[in-house]
């Protein structure tokens, strides 16, 4: 599992002729550092970091929309008695079953007439809106705390929003910090999305520009290529190894320690 990785890291340090041979050795014959100073360039006159930068943006809202939303509405469908419940849950569960791919025309020609398409507002806004994926699996997780600390609160005078807050929310921890690491992973390595959406490359995100090292027009340029794809792991790794504790957690909790 960890080999092609390996293989990838080890690719960013050879040059084109002893990556297209095959070789299957992890080890180099000649040590190129270079790689990573041409990937790091760019093209068009545009560094790697100015698209590193627009991918950590772009994820990092869209994951705290995430969050956010798909929290409110899991308390919502979770602890609130409202008219119509079962019937728009039923509804959030079909979206889970519909393909990307069905949707995507739809949503392009919405977001083309409302003249946002050239724009990041396409690949952040709708998260939002809350997850499927990400409700559902907060809800599960809000089945383990006791309702009693609602109604405690309740008594104390918290609105529906002041248990939100005080109450769900710091207990949802575990769920939360799942749910970050999962939309950051998903997120960051997004690649339809910005070749639908973003047309200027000084725009484009690190998926979309690594991509743009492999030119059927010219020649590819294969160890910049796996430099920059190297570099790319960093923040998922890093944002993995921060959270790796309460991941654990947030999966496999069935229940709430007290």
């Amino acid at each position: 599992m960890i080999y092609p990785v390996l293989w990838m890291i080890s690719g960013s340090f050879k040059d084109n002729s002893e990556i297209l041979r095959g070789s299957l050795s992890l080890i180099p014959k000649n040590f190129k550092l270079s790689n990573y100073i041409t990937g790091w360039k760019g093209f068009s006159g545009i560094s790697f970091g100015r698209f590193f930068l627009n991918s950590f943006v772009i994820t990092s809202v869209a994951t705290l929309g995430t969050v956010v939303s798909s929290s409110l509405v899991a308390y919502a469908f979770a602890r609130i008695n409202f008219i119509g419940r079962k019937f728009w849950f039923t509804c959030m569960l079909i979206t889970m079953m519909l393909p990307g791919q069905v949707i995507m025309i739809p949503s392009f020609l919405i977001w083309y007439k409302l003249g946002l398409a050239n724009s990041y507002v396409p690949l952040i806004l709708p998260y939002f809106c809350g997850q499927a994926f990400f409700i559902y699996q907060m809800m599960q997780f809000m089945k383990g705390i006791p309702k009693e600390l609602d109604e405690a609160a309740t008594i104390d005078g918290c609105s529906k929003y002041g248990v939100y807050t005080n109450i769900i929310l710091p207990l949802l921890k575990p769920a939360i910090v799942t749910t970050i690491i999962i939309q950051f992973y998903w997120k960051w390595d997004d690649y339809m999305g910005p070749l639908l959406y973003l047309s200027k490359p000084e725009s484009y995100t690190a998926s979309l520009a690594i991509k743009l090292f492999a030119d059927a027009s010219s020649k590819t340029d294969y160890g910049a290529m796996f430099a920059m794809s190297t570099l790319s792991l960093i923040p998922v790794f890093v944002i993995f190894t921060i959270f790796n504790k309460d991941i654990v957690e947030g999966i496999g909790s069935s229940g709430l320690k007290l």
